[in-house]
């Protein structure tokens, strides 16, 4: 609780509960209810099962599922900008391009700028023109070049950026593309064939961790064999 910022009072406004239960907490003689201990899980940054030893871990995995939906065109238009706009740590963005988020969302690259300003690290991986996925999932797709195409517009956009921006290229196989800000995360799961805007995306929050902490390790390992961005590629 003090390490988050917490006192007794204050946890107990953030929860939704009376001090006198917080301090029944703190001297083990209750337990909350399975919903309360997810949120005062993330509010303190813990594992629930630390907190609380003997918790039912499963469900508590289960709450980092906030929403789901089957196309990523049916995400609500102002999730990506709301949910950027919160974040003050952590920005990761693992796609071939993502050009929707520069393309269809003003706000986008201005927000960027606006979270390096308050301490938030911003990273960026894209495809690598020179590797071979890129021309992978073009013939996959059907669409003629167009995705190396996107690359290339997506980087026009974020080449003003890199003075406050990490960006890297990767030449993986990419199952997912993850789209992480702070604790809240949006992962695009990838079908054969199909462009991404017509498949699946999940919310996350980030509470137990075990599915929030897969997608931060696939994007760990990408960002670690990825290149950087030299911007004398676009001369």
């Amino acid at each position: 609780m003090l390490r988050a910022g917490y006192d007794t009072v204050t946890l107990a406004d953030a929860a939704g509960v009376s001090a006198k239960s917080v301090e029944r907490w703190l001297a083990g003689q209750v337990v909350p209810y399975p919903r309360t201990r997810y949120r005062v899980a993330s509010l303190v940054g813990e594992d629930e099962t630390y907190l609380w030893p003997g918790g039912d871990r499963a469900a508590l995995a289960a709450a980092e599922l906030v929403s789901a939906w089957p196309r990523r065109n049916d995400v609500p238009p102002g999730l990506w900008t709301d949910l950027l706009r919160e974040a003050t740590h952590q920005v990761d963005v693992l796609a071939f391009a993502g050009l929707f988020l520069t393309e269809d969302h003003g706000d986008w690259l201005p927000l960027l700028r606006t979270r390096a300003a308050v301490g938030a690290r911003i990273r960026l991986l894209l495809g690598d023109p020179r590797g071979v996925q890129l021309a992978s999932r073009d013939r996959e797709t059907r669409i003629g070049g167009g995705v190396g195409g996107r690359v290339a517009a997506v980087l026009a956009h974020y080449r003003p950026l890199l003075d406050i921006a990490e960006v890297r290229l990767h030449d993986t196989p990419l199952y997912n593309s993850i789209y992480r800000l702070d604790n809240e995360m949006l992962v695009n799961v990838h079908a054969y064939g199909l462009l991404a805007a017509y498949t699946p995306v999940f919310h996350l929050r980030r509470v137990d961790g075990q599915w929030f902490e897969t997608y931060i390790e696939s994007f760990e390992r990408v960002w670690a064999t990825a290149r950087p961005y030299d911007v004398d590629e676009a001369a």
